[in-house]
């Protein structure tokens, strides 16, 4: 990384203007800095991987430019002065888009992190799992499904943005349970992928179908739970199928973050009124320590 005597150096992504439709490389700066010595419970780490999630999108316009990028990232130890981590093991932590860290696990590198999480050995599958179905995409999908939306054997789910990292697990995880699952991709390949491999029972592409149409179809008395992770009028014309009482799980708004302008929506409080529609929003971290917290008090921890 650097020769005797010089400075350790790293690399990292400045965001330095507001996204405007796609994000551009022209939004960005790689910014160059030196990176201070390895104290006493500090360590070193070089990134192998880093999560580039659409929720980003939205939560860099909440702060004031310029920012470093956020994210999630699966890291080597490359020094370390802390005897839980040893030089050579692999950590997933919220470091951002940069290429050397130096910090203390304990201690929250950039604000909404997440636990820095050792990677057990996962040997023969790739250490890059440990990034995605094993941190926070998969735990998105675990709790959005189990904890939020709670389908039942035998109930319908639909899924949009179902080929993505979140929507394909939460698919799978609502099959497990014994529920039919129908997702929503934007390519043929997409929804080849998800009935083929992943086993969803339908799989629609939702450039080329009529929505109510196909959903009239694979779900003649209705859809039970929606796991939307699109939002906009795709989400209202979902709605519109749902059987009365059907719940609803918000996890994200995908259709809506690269818009130019102000996303605008179909009024949906009729429908929602009328068929006595439940709707949660979540966070996958809010959910997960509501988690841990009650299985604390059930074993007994303080």
């Amino acid at each position: 990384m650097s020769s005797v005597g010089e400075k350790r150096k790293a690399k990292k992504y400045v965001l330095v203007k507001y996204y405007h439709g796609e994000p551009k490389e022209s939004d960005f700066e790689i910014v160059e800095e030196d990176l201070p010595e390895v104290k006493d419970g500090e360590i070193m780490v070089e990134a192998l991987y880093y999560s580039i999630d659409p929720y980003m999108r939205a939560h860099m316009q909440l702060h004031k430019l310029p920012i470093d990028m956020i994210g999630r990232q699966l890291a080597k130890i490359m020094a370390s002065r802390h005897d839980s981590y040893p030089v050579g093991c692999h950590i997933v932590a919220s470091l951002g888009w940069r290429t050397h860290t130096v910090f203390k696990p304990e201690i929250p590198f950039q604000t909404e992190s997440l636990p820095v999480v050792r990677v057990p050995d996962i040997s023969p599958h790739p250490l890059s799992l440990s990034l995605g179905m094993l941190d926070m995409p998969g735990n998105t999908a675990h709790f959005g499904i189990t904890e939020s939306l709670k389908p039942k054997a035998g109930e319908i789910v639909v899924i949009t943005g179902a080929a993505g990292a979140v929507g394909s697990h939460a698919g799978q995880i609502a099959k497990i349970l014994g529920c039919t699952v129908i997702g929503f991709a934007g390519t043929d390949e997409k929804c080849k992928y998800l009935i083929n491999e992943l086993g969803f029972d339908h799989a629609f592409n939702y450039k080329t179908v009529d929505v109510p149409t196909v959903l009239g179809e694979a779900a003649p008395t209705g859809v039970d739970c929606y796991f939307d992770n699109v939002g906009g009028e795709i989400s209202y014309k979902i709605m519109r199928q749902m059987k009365q009482q059907g719940r609803i799980t918000v996890c994200g708004s995908i259709s809506s973050y690269n818009a130019t302008e102000p996303a605008k929506v179909t009024i949906m409080q009729p429908i929602i009124a009328f068929k006595e529609l439940k709707i949660e929003g979540f966070l996958c971290l809010s959910l997960g320590e509501q988690m841990v917290g009650r299985y604390e008090q059930d074993i007994g921890v303080d």
